[in-house]
């Protein structure tokens, strides 16, 4: 799709610095381990959706239909990749979600194919940030439920994966589907591991790709 000028990413001169993402369904640990990479890497983390969508996802979830609900996520990502793309100028960028969740989560509340709302998204990819990397965080079933146990800022998300008939089982094909159609996609098992061993593991593969 070409773009009119108004509508074309802006880039700053300079080098792009890392642009890592962390994938994975609601209550995996993707926050807590952005937190430490970021600390660690001395990067800017983000969540997509970011300010100001952040604040109103709830309501959009209540209110609005498939499609203008897809839309509304849409602008978030779109929104964060303008921030992405200003902030790897400065320095590395550690993404709590990207377009992966995006994809796969709004496929799993409609229970339409992946590969339907990957096909809304496409004529859009070209504005997004490629990340150099994209974790997929996966764990047992079992160490997902204790994880959402001691969570603090547990959101209906968390609760749907359980309480929702299917949704994890979806959430987690999903995951899949996209994660094996993404080229920067690196599967990362998180089952007895500290997000201290996690940015270990994730700072080694960034180095040894020479990120």
């Amino acid at each position: 799709m070409n773009l009119p000028a108004p509508y074309q990413p802006l880039y700053l001169d300079g080098p792009q610095h890392p642009f890592v993402v962390l994938e994975g369904v609601s209550g995996i640990g993707k926050s807590t381990l952005a937190w430490a990479l970021a600390d660690r890497l001395g990067a800017t983390s983000l969540h997509t959706l970011p300010t100001p969508h952040a604040g109103w996802s709830a309501l959009i979830n209540e209110r609005l239909r498939a499609l203008p609900q897809f839309a509304f996520y849409l602008s978030g990502l779109l929104h964060a990749a303008d921030s992405i793309r200003l902030a790897r100028a400065v320095g590395p960028v550690v993404a709590d979600r990207y377009a992966s969740s995006v994809v796969a989560c709004h496929a799993a509340v409609h229970e339409v194919a992946v590969e339907e709302v990957a096909h809304l998204l496409e004529p859009f990819r070209r504005y997004l940030e490629t990340p150099t990397r994209t974790f997929y965080l996966g764990c047992s079933e079992a160490a997902l439920r204790e994880r959402l146990a001691v969570k603090r800022d547990v959101k209906q998300d968390d609760l749907d994966l359980f309480a929702v008939p299917g949704r994890l089982a979806r959430l987690l094909d999903n995951f899949q589907a996209v994660q094996a159609a993404d080229s920067t996609a690196v599967a990362l098992d998180t089952d007895g591991k500290s997000p201290d061993d996690l940015a270990d593991w994730i700072i080694a593969d960034l180095e040894a790709q020479g990120d």
